[in-house]
């Protein structure tokens, strides 16, 4: 519908051309989607102008088309039609004026994200034949603003005026700027008309208002559709309502426009203390309340049965006044009646007042309690309109109530003390409530959306979202003190406090470990108590325990003394006995980012506070957020690696007195550990600068000095000293960075096979350091700040820091590094594959009655690399692992592969 190619000013005044076939049709579509490409490239000020002159032409003519609507259909009043004229023109504009629908619509300069706003294209918009002139308005305004072209489907009773709507639309749009063919009509639809709009191919987009048939076939055309469904409102009045109030504003809203708005209430449902007060009320301000046998009468005309059995509205009732629609059921009531009220029990297809009826026709229930009351709303809801309109009128004191009608009810508007018709459109009654002609009812009714329908669902948003990197942190605990002879100094801080629960293994406290710190809590006046029931690879059973004692005791500070598993098993007891309520389950939780879980670690220290005290050298539990529990309730007795910065203790003491007499085979598996904790941390995906350098220091004291740590032992104070360090830092490194697969895989192997934690690092670390070290990974590590593959590059800086890669290649250096880190294994007699230790070590694997074979081993193997593939470690390694590679990787350190 646009006018014939003639001057601007000769098609501004042409009568608009008649679209009455197929190939007419055709042809609009192309010349309104030419037309909307060129408005495309509007700027925001001239859009702005289109629509605030558009919209004062057609305030304008809101009486001239009200008139023409209702003589036309025969259906609403003509001052009501005006109203809702005056509505989609005024209040669509006010809302919109400010809002911005073209460009950028908002950025973000520190995050990176701009939202940019593209029209959707060229909209078909279905037409109503109760609100034809009102419904064409608010479409093409907001059309308008977002930069779209539409054209109408109108209804064939409301085609007159739906044209006539469409021309002064398009010619105050044109006047305005507007490209010549932005809004088109088709001017004598038809069902056939109808369809191939929905379904054309230069259609982009269903804007639909109308029957439940015309809706359902837009969403049926296999175009994006936006539709409202059927309203079957509710009204609820509870006994603390003001009647007065709930009464008037109900009649208000349904005598409106002869209650074709589909908001409007379709039935009352009244508690039963107040229910004859409420139908007097209604009589007084001029309700028809229907005897049993003009209500039967009034029934059987309201809804007719089809001939497929079906029921459906009457249509020659719909916006009728409530005398006329007395009289087509044979009935005189006074002209001045304003709706007809039957009195009803059920709701459902028996019931005929229970259906939607569009006319000034109410059903009204009497509930035996609010309860009932909401129930019976429910159920009329459910029965024709869901997603539509609830109302309910009640004290707006009661929040409680107001809570449970919302909970119960499944619509996408609900009401309180608001007439429903000029309610539900809202910015009337509530000016938050998105002022609409197009009520969407989600997918309750059927539709895509369950709010007001506006500008915002007429565009498409583009996000440009920019490269950035994640905010980075380096945490450690608050207190960390070290030096030979530091514990007695350290743990005088703790003056003050009353109750210490020492956490510690049986060998420990056998060997008088724990002297040395008892002796300091004596002579600062504080009672203690010492669990030392830990086993090596903590469970959780072994946790509960300790937990049993802590609740009794009611420690202010828990002191874990021991090598990884004390203080693991602490820093659990820690959080359970400050977090009763926590689960192990949701604590083993795997999560991507640390920042983002899903569990929420609680803050910890409102109890008690936390002092670690390492005995051995390797873990660095002491600093870090970690620990490693073994669940004892599953066959294979899984370990799980919990993670959270919740966990790190308040102080760590790092002296290196506890460790000088530590046993060889200890000092050689642990200062492993420390070393694998080192160069994990530094070739990270979520390396920083703030780790580098003591990876870097962490890795070189270990290669300095661990042989002679293991050799001498305590004859060497420097060496044993300086790994315990080590040690430490390297925590501290590893607590930021994270660690990769290496631990991963270990974790597995050292639970299905017993072998301690260090060990199985280190038969396995070389082979990581292979499969890592490449610059085309199958699968990079996907990180913010890694923004490309570098693990190759950084074990050659190791290398060079360890100065292994004097004037060699990358390539070089890397097999220099492995070379030197099995040269390591050999001088602490640490066998350099899985199948030498197995057979070192075969007497204690035939008593615990493990088989090391090569083919058990490769059958075990499938299992503890998916195991592994879902450790905690995995998603910081720089190469995104297959468990396939996990597999050949763990086979290739069984058998000792060197190549």
């Amino acid at each position: 519908m646009t006018a014939v190619d003639l001057s601007k000013e000769e098609k501004l005044n042409e009568e608009i051309n008649t679209v009455s076939s197929i190939d007419a049709l055709d042809n609009l579509v192309q010349r309104v989607r030419k037309a909307q490409e060129a408005f495309s490239t509007y700027t925001q000020e001239q859009v702005d102008e289109i629509f605030r002159k558009t919209a004062l032409a057609l305030n304008a003519k809101r009486i001239d088309l009200a008139e023409m609507a209702v003589h036309e259909t025969g259906m609403g009043i003509i001052e009501d039609k005006v109203i809702k004229n005056h509505f989609a023109a005024e209040f669509i504009y006010n809302k919109y004026k400010n809002t911005k629908t073209c460009g950028i619509l908002e950025e973000d300069l520190t995050h990176g994200i701009k939202k940019i706003a593209e029209p959707i294209g060229v909209i078909g918009g279905v037409v109503p034949t109760t609100n034809p002139t009102s419904t064409i308005i608010f479409k093409t305004l907001i059309a308008l603003k977002t930069r779209n072209g539409i054209i109408f489907s109108p209804h064939p009773r409301a085609k007159k005026a739906s044209v006539a709507t469409v021309k002064a639309l398009l010619e105050a749009a044109v006047k305005a700027g507007a490209p010549e063919d932005i809004v088109g009509c088709i001017d004598e639809p038809t069902v056939e008309l109808s369809q191939h709009l929905m379904q054309h191919k230069g259609i982009d987009l269903i804007l639909a208002t109308g029957g439940p048939g015309m809706v359902k076939a837009a969403y049926s055309s296999g175009k994006p559709a936006l539709g409202v469904g059927a309203g079957n409102t509710p009204a609820v009045i509870d006994e603390s309502a003001d009647i007065k109030t709930a009464v008037s504003s109900i009649l208000m809203s349904k005598t409106f426009d002869n209650g074709v708005i589909c908001a409007s209430e379709q039935s009352v449902v009244v508690v039963d203390s107040i229910y004859e007060e409420v139908k007097k009320e209604f009589a007084y301000r001029g309700a028809y309340l229907l005897s049993q046998k003009e209500k039967e009468m009034v029934s059987k005309i309201i809804i007719l049965e089809k001939e497929d059995g079906k029921k459906a509205l009457n249509p020659e009732i719909v916006g009728q006044p409530a005398y006329k629609i007395a009289k087509l059921a044979g009935l005189n009531v006074p002209k001045e009646a304003k709706v007809l009220i039957g009195e009803a029990e059920k709701v459902g297809i028996e019931e005929n007042f229970s259906f939607e009826k569009l006319s000034p026709v109410l059903a009204l229930y009497k509930a035996s309690d609010y309860n009932n009351a909401i129930q019976k709303a429910y159920d009329i809801v459910s029965f024709g309109g869901k997603g539509h309109t609830s109302v309910y009128y009640t004290n707006p004191n009661n929040q409680d109530r107001i809570r449970l009608f919302g909970n119960k009810m499944e619509t996408g508007r609900i009401l309180i003390n608001t007439p429903a018709s000029q309610g539900a459109i809202g910015d009337v009654y509530n000016f938050r409530l998105e002022p609409s002609l197009t009520l969407g009812c989600g997918s309750w009714g059927g539709n895509s959306a369950s709010e007001n329908i506006g500008v915002k669902h007429l565009m498409n948003i583009k996000t440009v979202s920019e490269r950035r990197e994640n905010m980075l942190w380096f945490k450690v605990p608050p207190k960390v003190y070290f030096k030979q002879g530091c514990t007695a100094l350290a743990l005088q801080e703790l003056e003050g406090r009353k109750k210490a629960l020492i956490v510690t293994d049986k060998m420990l406290y056998e060997l008088g470990y724990a002297d040395k710190v008892t002796s300091v809590l004596k002579e600062i006046g504080m009672d203690f108590q010492i669990f030392f029931d830990v086993t090596p690879d903590p469970t959780i059973s072994v946790v509960e325990k300790s937990l049993e004692r802590a609740r009794s005791y009611q420690p202010d500070t828990i002191i874990a003394l021991g090598g990884g598993s004390p203080i693991d098993a602490a820093k659990i007891l820690w959080l359970m006995y400050e977090q009763p309520q926590i689960k192990f389950e949701d604590l083993a939780l795997r999560f991507m980012d640390i920042e983002k879980r899903i569990i929420e670690f609680p803050k910890l220290g409102e109890k008690s506070y936390f002092v670690a005290i390492p005995t051995t050298s390797g873990t660095g539990s002491e600093v870090t957020p970690f620990a490693v529990i073994t669940d004892d309730r599953t066959p294979d007795h899984v370990k799980y690696p919990i993670a959270d910065y919740a966990l790190t203790p308040n102080m760590a003491i790092v002296d290196p007195d506890f460790v000088l007499n530590m046993p060889k085979g200890l000092a050689a598996a642990s200062g492993l550990d420390a070393l694998t904790h080192a160069i994990e941390a530094y070739v990270s995906a979520v390396a920083s600068s703030f780790t580098n350098g003591m990876a870097l220091e962490s890795i070189k004291l270990i290669f300095d000095n661990l042989y002679d740590s293991y050799n001498e032992g305590a004859n060497n104070f420097t060496a044993r000293e300086n790994i315990h360090y080590a040690s430490t830092i390297a925590g501290m490194s590893f607590s930021n960075a994270f660690l990769g697969i290496c631990h991963s895989m270990a974790h597995k192997l050292g639970s299905a096979f017993k072998i301690p934690h260090g060990f199985a690092n280190a038969m396995l670390i070389s082979e990581i350091i292979k499969y890592n070290a490449t610059d085309n990974p199958a699968k990079q590590a996907t990180f913010s700040q890694y923004k490309y593959p570098c693990a190759k590059a950084r074990y050659a800086q190791i290398a060079d820091y360890l100065g292994l890669g004097c004037n060699l290649s990358e390539d070089q250096k890397i097999a220099s590094l492995i070379e030197a880190i099995e040269g390591l294994k050999n001088q602490l007699g640490v066998p350099s594959s899985m199948k030498e230790y197995f057979e070192k070590n075969s007497t204690f694997f035939q008593k615990e009655g493990i088989d090391t074979s090569e083919q058990a081993f490769a059958v075990k193997v499938k299992e503890i690399a998916r195991n592994a593939f879902d450790d905690q470690c995995t998603g910081a390694n720089p190469v995104y692992p297959k468990i396939t590679d996990l597999e050949e990787i763990y086979l290739k350190a069984y058998a000792g592969n060197k190549n």
